[in-house]
C-alpha cells in the first residue's frame, strides 16, 4: 500500500486541532457551534478522540469560509488523507456539515461559492480552484453531523484504516493508501472576510486590482506635489 511523505511546511494552515499519524488515511472535523472559548468538554473530547483513534488531523471548525479553506488546505498537502470524518452538533448560524457535504457532492460555481448548500455564506475565495477540485477527489466525507458520540466515531476511524472493505453505516471502508498526485502545498491567499462585497470572478477581481493600483498612484502624485515648494513669481 502506497505511503507518501505530506507537503514540507505540513500542515501549512494553523487551527484548532491535533496533529497525529502523518501516514493516516482519515482526519476528522468537530463542527464548533459555541465561541472557541466556550467549547464543551463533550467537542474538546472527540477532537481527541479523533486523534487518539489514528487520525492525521483532527480539530474544530466553525465556519463555511475561511474556515473550512483551512481544511481544504491542510487535506491537500497530505495525500495520505483520503477520508473526512465530519461530526458534532450542527452549527445554525453557518451550516457547517451542509456546506461540506455540499461541496463534495456538487463543488462551487463559477463565483466559488458551493452549490446546493443553505449555508449563508458558503464562498471559497482563498483557494485556487485546483485545489477545491483535489480535495473533492482525494476524499470521501463520512456524514456524521448531529452526532457525538466517542464510540461511533472510533468505529468509523477505525473502518477507514482496514485493508479489506469494512461496513461502517452506508459505507464500505478500507486505506486506499495515498492520493496518486504528488501534494499541493499552499496557504490561503486573499482572507476575504465579507464574501458578498467581494468581485464574484477572475476577471472582476482583475479590474478591482487595477483600480486599487490606479489608485495608489493618483494617491502618491498628490503626496509628492505636497512636499515640492512653492515657486514665487516675481
Amino acid at each position: 500500500m502506497l505511503k507518501v511523505s505530506p507537503a514540507e511546511g505540513y500542515p501549512p494552515e494553523e487551527g484548532c486541532y491535533l496533529r497525529g499519524n502523518d501516514y493516516s488515511p482519515v482526519a476528522v472535523v468537530v463542527i464548533l457551534r459555541w465561541e472557541r472559548e466556550k467549547t464543551p468538554p463533550s467537542i474538546e473530547q472527540l477532537v481527541r478522540v479523533g486523534v487518539e483513534t489514528g487520525a492525521a488531523l483532527s480539530g474544530t471548525l466553525q465556519t463555511e469560509n475561511v474556515g473550512l479553506e483551512k481544511v481544504i488546505c491542510n487535506i491537500v498537502a497530505n495525500p495520505n488523507i483520503r477520508y473526512l470524518v465530519v461530526c458534532g452538533p450542527e452549527t445554525p448560524g453557518h451550516l457547517v456539515g451542509d456546506a461540506i457535504l455540499a461541496l463534495k457532492a456538487n463543488g462551487v460555481d463559477q463565483q466559488k461559492r458551493i452549490i446546493g448548500t443553505s449555508a449563508p455564506t458558503p464562498y471559497l475565495y482563498n483557494v485556487p480552484r485546483e485545489f477545491i477540485d483535489r480535495f473533492r477527489d482525494q476524499v470521501t466525507v463520512i456524514d456524521l453531523v448531529d452526532e457525538g458520540s466517542p464510540e461511533v466515531l472510533r468505529e468509523a476511524i477505525q473502518a477507514c484504516y482496514q485493508e479489506s472493505p469494512t461496513p461502517f453505516r452506508n459505507y464500505l471502508l478500507s486505506d486506499p493508501g495515498a492520493y496518486p498526485e504528488p501534494p499541493l502545498s499552499g496557504r490561503i491567499t486573499w482572507r476575504v472576510r465579507n464574501p458578498f462585497t467581494e468581485p464574484k470572478d477572475d476577471e472582476a477581481r482583475a479590474r478591482v486590482e487595477k483600480a486599487r493600483q490606479l489608485s495608489e498612484r493618483i494617491k502618491k502624485m498628490v503626496e509628492q506635489r505636497k512636499c515640492q515648494p512653492e515657486q514665487k513669481t516675481p
